[in-house]
């Protein structure tokens, strides 16, 4: 008997056009696998088994050979709307008011035929790298005794314990590239306008973007496409590219362990054997840089705070909003970022994508840290994802791709960034280093 439960979503929307499979089949068995292991691992808050059955009934009146994801099952990050749900961010200060409209990214993965199983797991507000509150606790289906990071932890979660072959999730500050890093899966965060935002109130500043976590880089690129409305488009020709290698962390202060300096220069010996020309390059990172990405992660929070009731917030909520209004005023100008863009276009000028570690080191463990202070949270997050800030500060494209594993076997990863409009590049990239070094799909839960 044909299972579809860890197939990709290429292979289930190929199997649904040709109507080898029933959508409502393929969908019934990610529902069981839900059923039988969120317990274990927290990728959902809410689960939509009975409207993602009749979702699935009513796709078979449409034409299914034109849905480039038919009978895909999809999670959704609970900071995006869906028709019918509410949208909670993590919070008991939100209110549990069903949606009345999808949001666009979730509406555009409907009308190319995804069925949304679920809203998943976040950390209040989104704000932090670990995911847990209220609402559950995401775990690494790899680990479970570590977090899945955050905030789109839930998402990956989803993915990586092959309760959905796609899940969408967004990125302020690293929250698609860090919990793809922690589950060994693949994620684009798109350049800035790209894909549509509307993430919270004002995106943290044109910060955050909407992007696919998917189990292969096939995959990342036909949801991105669907996301981003541009049409399926085939891997370009293998290119010969300029990529510069930096360990180095952008944040100063935070020291990359081995597993992950060594995954990047394994990395980059693998793509100059395959014939682009590698190089050890430091990006020019200003040291002020530290100060400037906290500035925008907490005035992006106390901007999404403002209309909530505080006394319902967690305490590092509540401690991130209140440093954060300091900054709000600041932030807006846009002049940091304007500087360090200016900084690093150079850099870009002369080199096609930048390869790194994706973290500096393996994912907390999966604690009550939505109850521990702020600074302690802080210090967590800062230590294991310094990687990723720059690249929302820039508002350019970066990308997470697995590659080796850490010594406890989980996942390990590295970072593929790229200048404006470099999006296909790095999925090109990245399919190469797969095809190179391939990786497991999902974890193996029983």
């Amino acid at each position: 008997m044909t299972t579809w439960v860890g197939r990709t979503a290429t292979e289930i929307a190929a199997a649904v056009r040709e109507q080898r499979v029933a959508p409502r089949e393929v969908v019934a068995e990610h529902l069981a696998r839900i059923e039988r292991f969120d317990g274990r691992v927290g990728a959902f808050r809410t689960v939509r088994a009975e409207a993602a059955l009749a979702e699935a009934d009513e796709l078979l009146s449409r034409d299914l050979g034109s849905l480039p994801l038919a009978g895909v099952p999809v999670a959704v990050k609970d900071n995006l709307a869906v028709r019918g749900e509410a949208t909670r961010m993590g919070s008991a200060a939100t209110p549990d008011t069903p949606a009345d409209e999808d949001h666009v990214t979730v509406a555009r993965l409907r009308a190319a035929g995804a069925v949304v199983v679920g809203l998943t797991n976040v950390p209040e507000l989104c704000v932090f790298g670990t995911t847990e509150g209220v609402h559950g606790t995401a775990r690494n289906p790899w680990d479970l005794s570590r977090t899945a990071g955050g905030s789109s932890g839930g998402s990956a979660a989803a993915v990586a314990a092959g309760m959905a072959p796609i899940a969408l999730g967004n990125d302020g500050m690293g929250s698609l590239r860090i919990p793809a890093a922690n589950c060994g899966l693949v994620a684009l965060k798109p350049g800035h306008g790209v894909v549509p935002a509307g993430i919270g109130h004002g995106d943290w500043f044109g910060m955050s973007e909407n992007g696919p976590l998917a189990t292969t880089v096939e995959d990342a690129r036909l949801m991105f496409s669907v996301l981003a409305d541009t049409g399926q488009a085939p891997p370009a020709e293998p290119a010969t590219r300029t990529i510069a290698v930096s360990v180095r962390s952008p944040l100063a202060g935070i020291r990359v362990t081995r597993p992950y300096t060594t995954a990047a220069r394994q990395a980059a010996a693998l793509l100059a054997e395959a014939g682009h020309r590698v190089r050890p390059a430091d990006p020019p990172y200003p040291l002020w840089l530290s100060t400037t990405s906290l500035a925008h992660w907490t005035a992006g929070t106390a901007v999404d705070a403002e209309d909530l009731d505080p006394r319902r917030l967690a305490r590092r909520t509540r401690v991130h909003a209140a440093v954060g209004r300091r900054f709000v005023t600041g932030v807006r100008t846009g002049v940091r970022r304007e500087q360090l863009r200016a900084r690093l276009a150079p850099f870009f000028a002369e080199h096609d994508v930048l390869l790194t570690p994706a973290l500096a080191r393996r994912s907390p463990a999966s604690v009550a840290w939505h109850e521990r202070g702020w600074l302690r949270n802080i210090l967590a997050n800062t230590a294991y994802s310094p990687m990723t800030p720059p690249w929302n500060l820039t508002g350019w494209p970066a990308m997470a791709v697995p590659f080796g594993t850490l010594p406890n076997g989980a996942p390990c990863a590295v970072q593929l960034v790229g200048r404006p409009g470099s999006e296909a590049a790095l999925l090109d990239v990245a399919g190469q280093l797969e095809v190179l070094n391939p990786w497991r799909r999902t974890a193996r839960l029983d």
